[in-house]
């Protein structure tokens, strides 16, 4: 995410393992930052805009991450993540009746995972989004048309949670190292978006 590829004076690793151990240390603010689950989508948005900033050259670390969230508890941050915590566990509740051996359950599990499927893809590129630093329904907006529109983004988002997931089950220590690389996967895709949308825009001669 950052155009620097020559190594600094003195630097060991290169810039590239330096954004990796700078991703993993966001990560671990975010996580912090998420345990009162109430902050997680506030927490996930700032994680970023934090690493979206690397392209011009701010740098992305676990004191910034921690800075900027101070200023992103505000109602409309807090009212996101009590719509994000309600939608998981009606979830996990829908699933559980649906495991209960009801008739049909099957089928119920089937459509109850694809819906939540897909409110965690827009969800995950709401916080993605520059948006969602002020405006959470302009956010959300844009990524459902996002989603939408750039299916295999939507995808490649859907695989990046479920990796993420799958990590944090196998090695509990991982769920804190987690969300810094599911956070630049998400960027990663919207800026992706906002590339291939503008190359897409007709240019018009002289």
């Amino acid at each position: 995410m950052s155009g620097r590829t020559l190594r600094e004076p003195g630097e060991v690793f290169g810039p590239r393992m330096t954004l990796f151990a700078d991703v993993l240390s966001v990560g671990l603010a975010t996580a912090v930052a998420s345990l009162p689950l109430l902050t997680a989508p506030a927490a996930l948005s700032t994680a970023c805009a934090v690493l979206r900033g690397t392209r011009t050259g701010r740098p992305a670390t676990a004191g910034r991450c921690l800075r900027e969230l101070r200023g992103r508890l505000r109602a409309g941050d807090l009212a996101a993540g009590a719509v994000a915590l309600a939608g998981t566990l009606l979830l996990v509740a829908d699933l559980a009746l649906a495991s209960a051996g009801l008739p049909g359950a099957p089928v119920v599990a089937a459509l109850v995972a694809l819906i939540g499927g897909c409110a965690a893809v827009v969800g995950l590129r709401a916080c993605g989004r520059p948006e969602s630093r002020t405006d959470w329904p302009a956010a959300l907006r844009a990524a459902t048309t996002a989603a939408a529109r750039d299916r295999s983004g939507s995808v490649l988002v859907l695989l990046s949670l479920a990796t993420a997931a799958l990590c944090a089950w196998t090695l509990l220590p991982l769920a804190f190292l987690a969300p810094g690389p599911l956070a630049m996967a998400v960027t990663a895709v919207d800026l992706r978006t906002e590339r291939t949308a503008s190359c897409s825009q007709p240019h018009t001669g002289d």
